[in-house]
């Protein structure tokens, strides 16, 4: 099991950044590939970020806005979220693969935070 915990999340205007971090206290995060997903209501669970070996990965709602970073010292992988816009609005879920690839397929992760909420208003 890797245990990974969000924090960060909130109310946030349009324009607007937040920082969200995944820790985990029982496993060595640098061993697995770590990705972030959202959820907004009533859609699916979208592909936001991942890192992998020094690697990122973004999908395109997001590149340019958003960056992915390892701080090894604390075991935990970091999502700066900057220029948010009403339409980030979601439950960012932290999660974890072993192995390399697929990263931005959600079926592929074996470990989830249970998520932490953010909302940008207009």
């Amino acid at each position: 099991q890797v245990p990974l915990v969000e924090s960060g999340g909130g109310l946030v205007q349009a324009g607007g950044s937040l920082r969200l971090s995944c820790a985990s206290s029982g496993r060595t995060l640098n061993n697995y590939a770590v990705g972030w997903f959202r959820q907004a209501p009533g859609k699916e669970r979208d592909f936001v970020a991942a890192w992998r070996g020094g690697r990122t990965y973004y999908a395109d709602s997001v590149k340019g806005r958003f960056t992915i970073s390892r701080d090894n010292a604390k075991n935990t992988v970091l999502l700066q979220m900057n220029g948010l816009k009403p339409e980030d609005t979601a439950v960012y879920y932290c999660a974890a693969k072993e192995g390399y690839g697929a990263y931005n397929s959600r079926p592929a992760y074996d470990y989830w935070g249970q998520g932490t909420q953010v909302t940008v208003s207009s």
